[in-house]
């Protein structure tokens, strides 16, 4: 794999709206190895109605409520943004809800935008984007086949050019068999853009799956703790988890990219293949002249006689002399034929 893939740390409104745990979120997922940090930009009166329901998820408080009680202000963005990249570095982008949000993170200076995927169907917000010349992250979680079509070639259309798309269940756990792997692929094969997985299951294994199956992003949702307050910490990875993550994606990486020459490797090995591979031995005395039949041979350690692999070849064959059980046979023992 020639360019890493590039791991997001998706911290969303779990900091509560305090700068400082924002920081210390930013900071742990930074010493897991991220590539970014992803929060989210909710401004409740440009992109809610007051009644708008709650996820059936998170009943504490209502909507508004919370993101008017977690949101930040310019200056905090601008800071958070500075100590990400500075301080960090790591990459600093964020999710907006509305058109904005955009105006407000194009004065923070964001160089990325996700697009969540319960924005896919609003072009307008899309356009918006697009328009900003800025790298976009695509998320497909609740949308239709139609529904990426329509987004992708509104983004496209509308000054995009660099599009990653994400492959992405809206289910929260969601369940490894309903992850929808093979749509990396069905992503791949009909827009020819880079794909990527936005991972809404527990543990690495899918996010793993992802990197095999070729994704060039994974984003998974990011907790000091499990047991933080909010709709999302139940559901995030743990800097312990996140820990794992990297580590074992960085080494699959390393797997895939690496091309061994399985010839040349086994002639590197020949001490051990000498120790480990058998030889041909007499099962039982062999005397003189007496036609080698199957039954008279052995295979025992070590490899340094005639290979086990050759074994037809001592069939039917005379010895020139005879030879007592466990005999290493050599070619040279044999009677000319």
């Amino acid at each position: 794999m020639s360019v890493p893939v590039y791991i997001v740390a998706e911290i969303g409104n779990t900091h509560e709206g305090s700068v400082g745990l924002a920081k210390r979120f930013i900071r742990v997922a930074a010493d897991c190895g991220v590539s970014a940090v992803k929060f989210q930009t909710h401004l409740f009166e440009a992109e809610s109605l007051p009644e708008a329901p709650n996820p059936p998820y998170f009943k504490e408080e209502s909507r508004k409520d919370y993101f008017q009680r977690t949101s930040f202000n310019l200056g905090h963005w601008k800071e958070l943004k500075r100590f990400a990249e500075e301080e960090c570095a790591v990459d600093f982008f964020s999710s907006p809800f509305s058109e904005d949000a955009v105006n407000l993170l194009e004065k923070v200076g964001v160089k990325t935008y996700k697009i969540p995927s319960g924005e896919v169907t609003n072009l307008p917000l899309l356009i918006k984007i697009a328009g900003t010349g800025k790298r976009v992250l695509l998320s497909s979680g609740m949308s239709t086949w139609a529904e990426l079509d329509s987004a992708v070639d509104t983004l496209m259309k509308n000054g995009c050019s660099d599009l990653v798309l994400l492959q992405c269940t809206s289910e929260y756990p969601c369940q490894p068999e309903r992850a929808g792997l093979n749509v990396i692929q069905e992503m791949k094969n009909r827009y020819g853009l880079p794909v990527g997985f936005s991972d809404h299951t527990l543990g690495v294994a899918v996010s793993l799956a992802a990197v095999c199956l070729g994704a060039h992003v994974i984003e998974k949702h990011f907790t000091l703790s499990k047991r933080m307050y909010g709709p999302d910490a139940q559901f995030s990875a743990t800097p312990e988890e996140f820990q794992v993550l990297v580590e074992s994606i960085r080494s699959v990486e390393k797997a895939m990219s690496a091309k061994l020459d399985k010839d040349a490797e086994a002639d590197a090995l020949e001490m051990m293949k000498m120790t480990f591979e058998k030889s041909i031995v007499a099962a039982k005395d062999i005397p003189t002249g007496k036609l080698i039949r199957v039954e008279d041979l052995a295979y025992k350690k070590p490899g340094d006689g005639i290979k086990a692999m050759h074994f037809r070849e001592v069939v039917g064959r005379k010895l020139r002399a005879g030879v007592q059980k466990d005999t290493k046979l050599s070619w040279n023992m044999f009677a000319e034929e």
